[in-house]
Formats: C-alpha cells, structure tokens, sequence
C-alpha cells in the first residue's frame, strides 16, 4: 500500500476546503488546533498505509480527504467536550466514591458560584482592614458543631491524618491496633501514611483482637500518640476484642506526655443511630469524652466538599496550624464556601439538616421513594419496549462507611424486550445525562433513593432514547 502515500493530501491544501473552516466555527477552536488535528490525522493514515493497516475504502485522495474530514469531526468534538459530566446515580448508594461522593446543598452550590465569581474576604479581616487567615472562616462554626476548643481544614482526611502525625508525631512512636490500619480507596493504607508522615508505627494486639493491656505494654519513653482509626469501610464480626475511646482516654491520663488522637473517618454531626441507622459515633461525644485530637471527612456522612477536618485541643491545633505543611495542605475559597453552606445547616438544625442531600437521601421515608418510583412507572407506561416493575430492595450508605448497614428502599426492575440487562445498562450509562444503574439478575435495577424529584424525567428521557 505504500504506493498510495502519494494521494495523502497537503496540510495546506485541507486548510482551504469548506470542512476546515466549518470545524474551526462549529467548535469554536482556533485554526492551529485544527490544523494539528488534520496533521495527526494524515499520520495515523500514513502509518496504516506504511504496516498495510488501511481497512477503509479503496485508497484514494477523495477517500483520504473524507477519512481525514470524518477524523476532524470527531476529535474536534472530543477535545471541546468536557470530561467532568453530571451523571444520575440510579444505584441507590448515596455516598457513591466513583460518582463523587457526597452531593451538595443548594445553599451551599449558591455560596460556591457566588464566591466564586467575585472578590472575597479570603486573607482579608474587613472591619479591621487588614490581612486575616482563611482558618477564620470555618473555625467558629466547627467548634459550635463539634464543641472542640478549635479546629482547622485541610484538602482530604490522608492528609488530615498526614498533618496530625507529621507535625506532633515525626520520629516518634504511635501506638495503633493491627486490627485499624485500614486500607481506603486507591490502596492508600494508614501504615503507609505513617511511613511518610516520618512517625514509627508500634502495631499492637492482633486483627480481631485488641486489648487494653497491649497498649499499656507497648507505651515508652519515646512513645507520642495513642492512634485509634474508626474502621468506617469494614466491619470484624465474630471473635473479637477492640478498646474503646473510653478506655484508651483512661490510659492516656497516666500518662501526661502521651496524646490520644481518633481518626475517625466518615464525620458523622448527625445522629443517624437516632433513625436506627448504623452505629456511627458523632464527632461531638468523641469530643466530649475529651479525645485530644480528632479527623474527618467533609464529603463523607457529614454531606459536604471533598475536605480533611481536624479538631481538638487549642494549643495542639495551633501547632498544626503554624506547621509548613498546613500552607501545602490547605483548601481554597470554594471548598471553603461549601464547607460553610453545608455546617451552617448543622447550625440551624431542624429542617435545616434536610437541606444537605446525604442526610435527606439517608433518612427519607419509604414511602417518598416509593411514590417516586411510581411516578416513573407511570411515566414508562407510554412505551411499549419496557416493562416496569416495583419492588421493594436495599440501598447503601457507601463511600466506606457503614458497609454492613442495608437500608429498606424501592426500586423497579427495568426490562428492555429487544436488549439485555448489559446492553441497556451500557446504553443508559452513555446517554446524555449518563444514568448509572445497577444490574441483579439479569436485569437492570433503578434505585429512587439517589434518583432526586427533579431527576426522574430525565431517567424517563433517557430511557425513551432507545
């Protein structure tokens, strides 16, 4: 095929034809990007040509100036369409890790674009008029929703962890249970952070159990933290043995020079044992029982952006604050505008806590998802390619929390008469928007506890598609 190189048109030559300006208003993109377009686009054919690759039509110059148009359409369309897409979540797992986790408050969307579309007090004490600290903005709300004496945010809860030991633990021991040092999302693993962070980790106990003696023994004169990680993603059943907060606390205060710090992972301000859901301690009792330093996550059980949350003793946060590693961990205006939204519903209490998604979507009423549920079968009745049914299933917390916690739900099992359960999941997967569904035997499910009000005609939509 190499003697059909020489029908491979010119750059120069394409520049001129009706398609390339076409493309260039079409995408809106400037006429070096489309002219590096083309010019990959006649290399790839070169290069199918050179291996005798070429499966297109008889080669020719009309047939390359097509295959070179046909290229320019579609890489042009990829490169203006964004990556980061709204999908719909129809799996019913609320705190979804791949979908992003936690969904944001309306208010605390309407805070984001607000801040971020102007100037802001940032660095900036207005009354004063002088330089301020971005630790302000928050401070004051996490202390009254968590009773700590101070606190501070940082970009994700590893790095929570990554500050706390670096900078009140760095070469000196820390005291944790084999049966805590957890592996999260991305094989991200609490030993491994501790390595990093320059701390020495003692593991005590075994992996199903842990007692209050294998602490004490292990305690020396170069011991700086008792360690003890919230197992938020797995659950050890059976012969087991862990030391509670309570406990661990007792221990500490013999020993003066010792702190005690929890990670404990989802950030739970929400008492959801009061709906008889999951055993989640809520980070006010940690505090109360007088923990000396306490992490979380922000898009996790709390309902907010992706964030690290430290709060404790004053002088220990302090500390962290003026440690280098907090300029290098530190979130920027959005998350902080977010963040306030979000724990300014905790501070309003009442209706207000329904304002944050995660909390609405965990503790609606069956009997919400289910009307939901009917009013989308009521809406596929129209079609004739489907049949719809309601029943009644389970949904997941998710995001590594609660894993052994079901929740009663209603879903409808989606059933395509031309095409199977993996066909129609794919299909609905790449529509516009993108529903993400899950399938049980054989057959797709929809899941109404993560499928909004708002949301069920643009399931209906997509379905309508095919």
């Amino acid at each position: 095929m190499k003697e059909y190189l020489r029908y491979l048109p010119p750059v120069h030559e394409l520049q001129k034809t009706a398609q390339f300006q076409e493309t260039v208003n079409k995408y809106q993109i400037n006429s070096e990007t489309v002219t590096q377009i083309v010019q990959e686009s006649i290399n790839e054919i070169r290069a199918q040509l050179l291996a005798e690759t070429w499966e297109g039509t008889t080669p020719s110059k009309e047939a390359f100036v097509q295959e070179i148009q046909h290229k320019l359409e579609q890489k042009a369309a990829k490169i203006t369409t964004y990556y980061l897409q709204k999908v719909i979540n129809a799996t019913g797992t609320v705190l979804h890790t791949n979908l992003g986790r936690a969904r944001l408050s309306e208010e605390a969307i309407k805070r984001v674009v607000e801040i971020a579309g102007s100037y802001s007090n940032l660095e900036y004490q207005v009354e004063e008029g002088t330089r301020g600290s971005r630790h302000d903005i928050i401070e004051g709300l996490l202390k009254k929703v968590t009773g700590a004496e101070a606190a501070m945010v940082v970009n994700n809860n590893a790095a929570a962890v990554y500050l706390v030991l670096r900078a009140l633990a760095k070469e000196k021991e820390v005291i944790v249970s084999r049966g805590q040092l957890v592996e999260i999302g991305g094989s991200f693993r609490v030993s491994s952070i501790m390595e990093e962070s320059g701390a020495k980790l003692v593991e005590v106990g075994t992996t199903n159990k842990t007692h209050l003696f294998d602490y004490e023994q292990a305690i020396n004169e170069n011991t700086a933290m008792l360690m003890k990680v919230h197992t938020s993603n797995f659950k050890t059943i059976g012969f087991t043995k862990s030391v509670s907060t309570e406990e661990l606390i007792e221990l500490q205060m013999k020993h003066s020079d010792v702190l005690f710090y929890e990670d404990l992972g989802s950030g739970v301000l929400f008492d959801y044992q009061s709906h008889q859901i999951g055993d989640e301690p809520v980070v006010a009792q940690v505090v109360r029982q007088g923990v000396d330093i306490i992490s979380f996550s922000g898009d996790k059980l709390l309902g907010g952006p992706q964030a690290g949350i430290i709060v404790g003793k004053k002088e220990l946060i302090q500390k962290l604050k003026k440690h280098q590693l907090a300029r290098v961990l530190r979130v920027d205006k959005m998350t902080l505008a977010a963040l306030e939204a979000t724990l300014m519903s905790y501070v309003r209490g009442g209706e207000g806590l329904l304002e944050i998604p995660t909390i609405r979507d965990i503790i609606v009423s069956e009997y919400q998802i289910k009307e939901r549920a009917m009013k989308f079968i009521n809406q596929m009745v129209q079609n004739p390619n489907y049949t719809c049914t309601l029943q009644k299933d389970v949904s997941q917390v998710g995001g590594g929390t609660m894993p052994d916690v079901l929740i009663p739900t209603y879903t409808v099992s989606l059933v395509h008469h031309k095409k199977n359960a993996e066909e129609l999941a794919t299909v609905l997967r790449a529509g516009e928007p993108s529903v993400i569904s899950r399938i049980n035997k054989e057959t797709v499910i929809l899941d109404f506890r993560t499928i909004s009000e708002v949301e069920i005609s643009e399931v209906v939509h997509a379905c309508f598609q095919l």
